[in-house]
């Protein structure tokens, strides 16, 4: 009897899931809300609905099969643990809640999902890990046993594996290189600090590098008539394909950022390769020529040459889907 396993993608506007086999095959594809759940009393409901969803996706399938697992990639998730802990953009508090500890926002999704699934085993890890093992299952990493995965969407992540096997740390947290300073007092982060590597490098990063080089830089450019609000990335990559020289330089800068970045983590966990992934990853050339140039400008003598940047090979609108079900497949080894 085949063999499949559910992935499941929990973004903060929706949740994907789909059913996907060990060579990457995607048999059936759901999607559902997650913002319809926005509060920390929500939290129930959803994962009921989502329970409900992925049952009728089951039953959507014209063929018997056995399913071996449900893998779950989300924001602030703890492998060890098998919980989602004080997402940013999950299950907040609102105005009504009088206790707001955010100690009590763990939601413990594995073991909700668990009670509806008897006997089925649920794995979580975050996003970007997800993605990692995505690589190392389904990509261009299969052969690889050490190589790091950054990923470059809203913020930056990151996975790094070491002798075949992901780093969590010991309280599932490791490899939060997005969070690096490489600023000190520079740009706000999202998390609360200042200089992080993830304001600069990343679609919100770079959108904020293009306005300060409007402010510094006199050359003409397309991207001067557009308003903050209705700025994004895919702008600055549109410019840049135009010969635009702030979205030039933009690109430039935001490689020089990543480069000198990766060079110090090279250091620490001597990587095969590097590989980009997400939506600014896809700017090709613009973004990998500056940062493999300030990567090896900067790289320790012993590491020059030796490290390969490469294009994800799970790019496309499944990948976090497929990411998340390479938890399962990667367990069964």
């Amino acid at each position: 009897m085949k063999k499949l396993a559910i992935g499941v993608d929990i973004g903060g506007i929706n949740t994907a899931f789909g059913l996907v086999d060990d060579e990457g095959t995607l048999y059936a594809e759901y999607v559902i809300s997650t913002k319809k759940y926005p509060h920390f009393g929500d939290y129930p409901q959803y994962v009921a609905d989502l329970c409900a969803a992925m049952k009728t996706m089951i039953g959507s399938v014209s063929f018997d099969f056995e399913l071996v697992g449900i893998g779950i990639g989300a924001p602030n998730a703890n492998y060890h643990a098998g919980t989602i802990e004080a997402p940013a953009n999950l299950w907040k508090f609102t105005d009504a809640d009088t206790d707001r500890d955010e100690s009590r926002r763990i939601f413990h999704l594995a073991a909700d999902i668990e009670r509806e699934f008897p006997g089925t085993k649920v794995l979580m890890t975050n996003d970007a890990n997800a993605a990692t093992i995505g690589e190392m299952v389904y990509g261009n990493a299969k052969e690889m046993k050490d190589f790091i995965m950054i990923t470059l969407g809203t913020g930056l992540g990151s996975g790094f594996v070491a002798n075949g096997e992901l780093v969590y740390g010991h309280d599932g947290f490791a490899g939060e290189f997005g969070h690096v300073v490489v600023e000190r007092g520079g740009r706000q982060c999202g998390c609360g600090r200042r200089g992080c590597l993830e304001a600069y490098v990343s679609a919100t990063g770079i959108k904020r590098t293009a306005f300060e080089l409007m402010a510094t830089m006199t050359e003409p450019s397309e991207l001067r008539d557009i308003a903050f609000k209705d700025f994004d990335s895919a702008m600055i990559s549109a410019a840049a394909e135009k010969g635009d020289p702030i979205a030039l330089e933009a690109f430039r800068y935001t490689g020089e950022m990543l480069g000198r970045a990766l060079a110090d983590a090279v250091t620490i966990t001597s990587p095969e390769a590097i590989f980009l992934f997400g939506g600014l990853a896809k700017a090709g050339k613009k973004i990998f020529d500056p940062t493999q140039w300030y990567m090896e400008e900067n790289m320790m003598a012993v590491f020059k040459n030796k490290v390969k940047l490469l294009p994800s090979g799970i790019e496309g609108k499944n990948a976090a889907i497929l990411g998340a079900s390479a938890l399962i497949w990667q367990n069964m080894k």
